[in-house]
């Protein structure tokens, strides 16, 4: 089991396009081999900042997802000027 942390910032005002996009992207977790769960954090000194939490059966899962067309279908949204820099994810193994 590992948990993977997905650090977010948007663009000033693009909070809420970000969270709705998020919807699609649960979407795809759910339907990916060796997701357990995810859960959207939103930063309360900072709130263009978010954190993803995923739960996975293994790292290879995790790595299998975000190189599928599925990732890549749900996160082409991350090119419509959301986010300010590009997504970092640390790997936490249990």
């Amino acid at each position: 089991m590992i948990t993977v942390g997905m650090n977010y910032h948007t663009l000033p005002g693009k909070q809420h396009d970000f969270e709705e996009k998020f919807a699609a992207v649960i979407g795809a977790l759910n339907a990916a081999p060796g997701h357990t769960s995810s859960t959207l954090w939103k930063d309360v000194a900072d709130d263009a900042s978010y954190l993803i939490t995923s739960e996975w059966s293994d790292e290879e899962a995790f790595k299998s997802f975000i190189t599928s067309e599925a990732f890549r279908n749900v996160t082409s949204w991350g090119k419509e000027q959301i986010l300010s820099g590009r997504p970092q994810h640390k790997v936490y193994k249990h």
